[in-house]
């Protein structure tokens, strides 16, 4: 039986939740992922689903990313990255970026008087080339940031204006500028100089154990391309707006199924 159909036989039955339960008694015995990546992909298409605008489907999807935080908090998963906006994105029709940059900039400033991000003590930050962002949206990020600075039970990242390769690049000119002002010799270059001059260096485990991508696509679109080389990879058939606790869960117990050898 389909996962939807199953889905939805336990929901006409009023199962769901306790079927919800069950995963969870589960997945809180094993070890959970220290860091969880998510590829947030399906706004625009729900929306195109339910006959709405894309800006229906990004509102509902910025809801979507308050409740994903809760539930790492609750299940003890200390970082969480989300994808939302990559440097391709910006060739999306003028109205719908702006639709978007408006929405970042509220979310933003939400984020940072929020009470449960206090409580909490869950450091917001943002990976990507932000100096791309409207000055509006760069202050909110901004202010978001100096608010949650000093916090370290959580982190939340957001990777906006990001891609996985540009990120490389921009590592491998920090490093090429200190070897040409002579502070580093070229035999000093190794892996982990680069991953320390990464967006993801602040992190105490930046590198994601598990990455989860909604909508069915079945692929990482220069997503955390570097720290993502043994990252565990969870595809899930639905839109990012409709993703449900139940879907994560499942997502993890995936994860714990699987043994991870690094290669060796």
């Amino acid at each position: 039986m389909p996962l939807f159909m199953f889905y939805e036989y336990l929901c006409k039955f009023g199962l769901l939740k306790i079927y919800e339960k069950e995963i969870e008694a589960r997945v809180i015995k094993h070890p959970l992922p220290k860091h969880v990546g998510i590829i947030m992909d399906g706004n625009r298409r729900l929306a195109k689903k339910i006959g709405e605008n894309p800006e229906i489907g990004h509102h509902l999807g910025a809801s979507k990313v308050r409740e994903v935080i809760n539930w790492c908090v609750s299940l003890g998963i200390h970082t969480v990255t989300l994808y939302a906006f990559s440097l391709e994105n910006f060739e999306r029709p003028k109205d719908e970026v702006n639709v978007l940059m408006n929405l970042f900039e509220r979310e933003f400033l939400e984020i940072a008087k929020h009470p449960d991000i206090h409580k909490n003590k869950i450091q917001v930050n943002v990976i990507g080339r932000k100096k791309l962002l409207p000055k509006h949206v760069q202050d909110a990020i901004n202010y978001a940031e100096e608010q949650t600075k000093f916090y370290s039970d959580y982190y939340v990242n957001f990777a906006i204006a990001y891609g996985g390769q540009q990120e490389i690049v921009d590592s491998v000119k920090k490093i090429a500028k200190k070897v040409k002002d002579g502070s580093l010799s070229i035999e000093e270059i190794n892996l982990e100089l680069i991953s320390e001059n990464l967006y993801t260096s602040h992190l105490p485990c930046p590198n994601p154990d598990l990455i989860i991508r909604t909508s069915g696509e079945e692929r990482i679109s220069n997503f955390l391309t570097w720290q993502s080389c043994y990252s565990e990879l969870y595809f899930c058939e639905t839109y990012w707006p409709t993703f449900r606790r139940v879907d994560f869960l499942r997502s993890i117990r995936e994860y714990q199924k699987r043994e991870r050898r690094y290669g060796k």
